[in-house]
């Protein structure tokens, strides 16, 4: 594979988010939700080498436990000096399902902000359209601690914490058009980003045209098709389709999903932790995909997402035990 050589932050383009003194979001970010047995010091590490590489812009939540360490890396790259201040670097981080009650939405996000040892969020989202009973996350949720979703109670102190200056945007994660509908009503401040997953088998075609006309920004998590639940293989990296593209452009078949994500105006969370794969998933922008290219990935069939399969959901539109019934993907 061609190699352009190390990317600069300076090289990595920016959208503007819809929100007051928001500074501009890079298009592409680190994740740092550790799926397995993951220590400490590996995610300081792999966000310190992402800033020496160029990446400015970092996701992570209350949910991953990863909130301490992303605060420790970037302390430790302004001491070094890999960037001189932390107005350099976009940091989002996102409210838990047990943290969705209106009360708690504010002194949440204060944890999150004393766990990365900063004043304030760049972006903070709903995580889930889900609601618990408060405390620490359980997997699998019990029925039993299942709340109904306060939409309006819950976004309204999502703008307080805007309103204080502890989050200079806020936005929502893995909420489909019904979600939207149910909020947008009575939002002051339109949700800023909608976090999804988005890639060449879950292209979410109708969530991205309702948030385009709703001036959401969509950005895409699980860009390269993510971890497995059921041991199923991954269609993304493992697609034909992708494959013959990237053998003719001379890419890897992440590079040419991340690309052709891009190139879809959504911006995109990846996760990695190998060095020589952050280097690849900055070299997306000096090329481009043919419009060849682009019909074929049109046409790759989608599956259908089962973006919450790992809990159980609450009362009201949640209310069934069948979840397999209840994805977040609308096409």
């Amino acid at each position: 594979m061609a190699s352009t050589g190390s990317t600069t932050a300076a090289a990595v383009p920016e959208v503007a988010l819809p929100s007051g003194d928001a500074r501009p979001m890079p298009v592409i970010g680190l994740g740092t939700a550790v799926m397995f047995h993951v220590r400490p010091e590996d995610t300081q590490d792999a966000v310190l080498a992402a800033i020496e590489l160029g990446f400015r812009c970092f996701d992570t939540a209350y949910l991953y436990g990863t909130e301490r360490q992303l605060g420790d890396a970037v302390a430790e790259a302004v001491r070094r000096g890999l960037v001189r201040s932390r107005e350099e670097v976009f940091v989002t981080s996102k409210l838990w399902c047990t943290q969705c009650h209106p009360d708690l939405v504010v002194p949440s996000l204060r944890e999150t902000l004393q766990n990365l040892q900063m004043e304030y969020l760049d972006l903070y989202l709903i995580h889930q359209p889900i609601c618990q009973k408060p405390g620490p996350p359980v997997f699998p949720a019990k029925r039993e601690d299942a709340r109904p979703f306060d939409f309006k109670g819950v976004w309204q102190a999502m703008e307080e914490c805007q309103r204080l200056g502890l989050a200079r945007a806020i936005g929502v994660s893995n909420f489909t058009t019904k979600h939207l509908d149910k909020t947008l009503p009575f939002a002051t401040i339109t949700p800023a980003v909608n976090q999804v997953e988005v890639n060449p088998v879950c292209q979410q075609q109708k969530l991205r045209t309702y948030c385009a006309e709703k001036g959401i920004h969509v950005q895409a998590f699980s860009p390269l098709g993510g971890q497995s639940w059921n041991g199923e293989a991954n269609a993304v990296l493992e697609s034909e389709v992708l494959a013959e593209i990237a053998k003719a452009r001379g890419k890897s078949v992440a590079q040419v999903s991340l690309r052709w994500v891009y190139e879809q105006g959504v911006s995109i969370v990846v996760k990695t932790y190998n060095k020589e794969r952050l280097r690849q998933n900055l070299e997306l922008f000096d090329w481009e995909l043919t419009d060849e290219d682009r019909l074929k990935i049109s046409q790759i069939p989608q599956k259908k997402l089962q973006g919450g399969a790992f809990m159980f959901y609450p009362e009201g539109e949640f209310t069934s035990v069948d979840i397999s019934e209840i994805n977040f993907a609308e096409e």
